[in-house]
């Protein structure tokens, strides 16, 4: 069995959605001083590599905690979308439609943009490819745990209203962004994880997001 990690290291600076606060990493105790090693971690649900529960966008939405954890494992199928970019950066049904046989067999749809080579520069942010609406709701008439993506969000930087979050959200379908790496998965079909920390109400978490092949 081989693992590829598709996670961001979450660290001092690391970037994160406009808004939002930088996590904080303090060590606390020491080898030095107290004989062991332990730190503090301050950060927020939605960051790095994380998953947007149904709650993050409805009321009274799912939760994390309150989903069963094969919820987050299972068949993944990679599109590639490397051919969008800032000056077309629409997903559509036509660049999806061409994979709807290994669709309809997955769990997991991944977008592959390429964006992520663009992590830790203002670029990240503007621009990135998303998905149309109207993809999003192409990809619900499939019975699909989870869509991920290589992008600060699973809308565009342009969305004022989180469409496509609502749209994946409303039947369920967790959102897992800021992937990475996603040019080494590989063609055929792989096994995705992405299990999130188990707190109270959680409308997101950090995860650690895997490949198995």
């Amino acid at each position: 069995m081989k693992t590829i990690d598709l996670t961001h290291t979450i660290k001092d600076g690391m970037p994160v959605f406009p808004g939002t606060e930088t996590p904080r990493i303090e060590e606390v105790f020491s080898h030095e001083v107290h004989g062991f090693q332990e730190h503090r971690l301050t950060l927020f649900s939605h960051i790095g590599t994380h998953i947007d529960a149904p709650a993050h966008m409805i009321k009274d939405g799912t939760t994390l905690d309150r989903m069963e954890t094969d919820r987050f494992v299972g068949p993944g199928v990679c599109i590639d979308c490397t051919h969008r970019n800032s000056a077309d950066p629409h997903i559509s049904i036509d660049d999806l439609a061409a994979y709807e046989s290994e669709i309809s067999e997955s769990d997991f749809v991944i977008l592959n943009s390429g964006w992520y080579k663009n992590w830790g520069t203002d670029k990240y942010f503007k621009h990135y490819p998303a998905l149309t609406p109207e993809a999003a709701r192409w990809l619900t008439d499939f019975d699909l745990k989870g869509v991920g993506v290589d992008v600060i969000s699973i809308d565009s930087a342009e969305s004022g209203n989180y469409e496509v979050h609502s749209i994946l959200l409303e039947q369920d379908t967790i959102a897992i962004e800021n992937l990475t790496e996603l040019h080494l998965l590989p063609a055929d079909c792989f096994l995705f994880s992405c299990l999130p920390l188990k707190y109270e109400n959680a409308d997101g978490s950090p995860v650690r997001a895997l490949a198995i092949y």
